[in-house]
């Protein structure tokens, strides 16, 4: 069996959440390798748009950036942030990748500060376009280390909207029905939302992680599906696109195994 490490694990991960003949906006970094992923294992129809601009690009190398020319390599269109956000208005993107600080239960997301908005303890950059993306793409994915820094019950301050305070904050506050967080994909689990409650359920665990593990890490109570699966490892074609195609240089996936 292949040995792989904990990222290559969560961009597997990933990457099988991303479906053929849909639209996803990415970033750099681990969506942008999960989309790649995707598009040369199971979805080669996947459309990937950047938020600068990029559209269909036939992405020949991993990006630096979201401006990086190769953002717009073969694309079907080099437009602007507008276009890409309209299009995400319109209702017509299906995924975003959304990342932060902090979450809470309910896929509310902290990307500005930590403590007191006007004294923090630390200040970060803030929503760029994560605010709009979750709050108009369909299926809002969160890929994430695990950890209670992380996971916490309340988010100091919330950049990105995810189901508020529960069932129907979205729609009360005037966000799209049918939008939202969808998955949590981290080192240790995958989590989707209880269709119910709205709150974060574990749906999978990773290899050799137990439950208990996973809610030690957790800030708050994680709700347990009664299906509760394991994720599948890695598997070697998984790894070698990975590895020789998509990220040779292991700026993102590392170099331990």
């Amino acid at each position: 069996m292949s040995t792989y490490n904990k990222m290559e694990l969560m961009v597997c991960a990933a990457s099988r959440e991303l479906l053929d003949n849909t639209m996803v906006i990415i970033g750099t970094g681990v969506p942008c390798a999960a989309g790649m992923l995707a598009q040369k294992m199971h979805a080669p129809n996947l459309v990937i748009f950047f938020e600068a601009g990029g559209a269909g690009p036939m992405l020949p190398t991993m990006p630096v950036s979201v401006g990086d020319s190769r953002t717009s390599y073969r694309a079907t269109m080099a437009t602007t942030m507008l276009d890409v956000m309209e299009l995400a208005q319109r209702g017509a993107v299906d995924f975003s990748f959304i990342g932060g600080a902090q979450i809470d239960c309910y896929g509310n997301i902290n990307s500005t500060v930590v403590g007191d908005y006007r004294k923090p303890k630390v200040r970060f950059p803030g929503s760029g376009g994560a605010n709009d993306l979750a709050s108009l793409c369909k299926k809002t994915l969160v890929v994430t280390n695990h950890d209670k820094k992380r996971f916490v019950e309340k988010v100091d301050f919330i950049t990105t909207p995810g189901y508020l305070q529960g069932p129907h904050s979205r729609e009360d506050a005037g966000l799209p029905a049918g939008t939202g967080p969808y998955r949590v994909i981290t080192d240790l689990a995958v989590m989707d939302y209880d269709p119910q409650s709205l709150r974060m359920r574990v749906i999978s665990l990773h290899p050799n992680v137990t439950i208990d593990e996973v809610k030690v890490n957790t800030g708050f109570e994680l709700l347990v599906s009664e299906k509760l699966a394991k994720t599948e490892p890695p598997s070697e074609k998984e790894l070698r696109i990975l590895r020789e195609e998509i990220d040779p240089f292991r700026y993102v996936i590392g170099r331990g195994a």
